[in-house]
């Protein structure tokens, strides 16, 4: 395929069979986008994207909490990660929500009027450095809104990594005018009630659920791409994979610096730079990079499946600081 994807040639929707287009379809649906790029290029790993699709469907899109308020966490996480394709799209869903004003400014990184929407965009920017501080949302809501928050600490990363910055031909979601017509055209879509956990049948791994979504839709959903993303782990050696989450733990969720010993050399170790760039500077990530670890026997699927593993150990760091904060109000 032509288009967004930098380092893997994933099938057309169109082309899917099995899991894959039940994937398409329910997304087709439910998010009101076809052949969502986001999720096609996890597709050369079904149990990624079946995980990835279900979690943020059970959490941004599906339960009782206000989808405006989500999508404020959403762009909000965007924004801590430098995913500049994903603040676009959360722009474009802020403005199918029909919070035109909320959604440019957001997108202009400025601070919403409302306090409860200042409050949501601090509280998701926090949550890549640790310094979230009090969840401003009740507990009862925290499977969807921590749910949120790391579905698109992950995906800002796959993102990153494995497509390019351009979420529309030609760019042009950079006009004011076009965010807010593409987000009228998904306006039907987005302000649908959607019954919780219709996604759950379709996973294809399984794990332990976190304490903060245990019982909840989202929780079982977590839980799946936090197990399929840890496959990735099988392409590293033990030595490698205790550098990258040693580099992910130390690193405190900031952005690295330009210059220093934090990234191991390509003909040192070609993988472990790989992953430690998905989780902690996937904007960075190049050409070189990948060429320097992919040989002939590293298909799609593995180069899939290394980068998540990247995403999924920076995502499970900022877990770890959301279940050290303090109780929701």
């Amino acid at each position: 395929m032509t288009g967004p994807f930098r380092y893997t040639d994933p099938l057309p929707p169109g082309a899917a069979t099995g899991v894959t287009a039940d994937v398409y379809a329910q997304l087709a649906t439910d998010f009101g986008i076809e052949g969502a790029s986001a999720f096609v290029v996890l597709s050369a790993s079904p149990p990624l994207l079946t995980g990835a699709w279900a979690l943020v469907r059970e959490s941004l899109l599906a339960g009782r909490t206000s989808r405006t308020d989500k999508q404020v966490v959403a762009a909000g996480v965007s924004l801590a990660n430098r995913c500049p394709f994903c603040v676009d799209a959360h722009t474009v869903l802020l403005h199918a929500t029909g919070d035109h004003r909320l959604a440019e400014v957001i997108a202009r990184g400025e601070v919403p009027a409302d306090p409860g929407h200042a409050a949501l965009l601090a509280w998701a920017k926090g949550t890549r450095t640790g310094e979230a501080g009090e969840p401003p949302f009740p507990a009862a809501h925290a499977p969807e809104f921590i749910g949120t928050a790391l579905a698109f600490h992950f995906i800002n990363r796959v993102v990153s990594s494995l497509l390019t910055e351009t979420m529309l031909p030609g760019n042009v979601q950079r006009y004011r005018l076009v965010r807010s017509l593409a987000g009228r055209s998904l306006s039907r879509t987005v302000r649908r009630e959607l019954a919780p956990g219709a996604s759950l049948g379709l996973l294809e791994t399984s794990g332990p659920e976190p304490a903060w979504a245990a019982g909840a839709p989202a929780g079982t959903a977590y839980a799946a791409l936090r197990a399929a993303a840890r496959q990735g782990a099988g392409l590293l050696s033990e030595e490698d994979r205790a550098y990258v989450r040693d580099a992910v733990a130390a690193s405190g969720g900031g952005h690295p610096a330009l210059t220093g010993d934090w990234l191991p050399a390509r003909d040192e170790r070609p993988g472990a730079r790989l992953a430690l760039l998905a989780a902690l500077a996937p904007y960075r990530l190049t050409d070189e990079d990948v060429a320097a670890w992919r040989g002939p026997h590293h298909t799609d699927h593995c180069l899939v499946h290394l980068v998540a593993y990247g995403a999924i150990t920076a995502t499970e760091r900022v877990e770890a600081a959301l279940a050290t904060d303090k109780e929701p109000v």
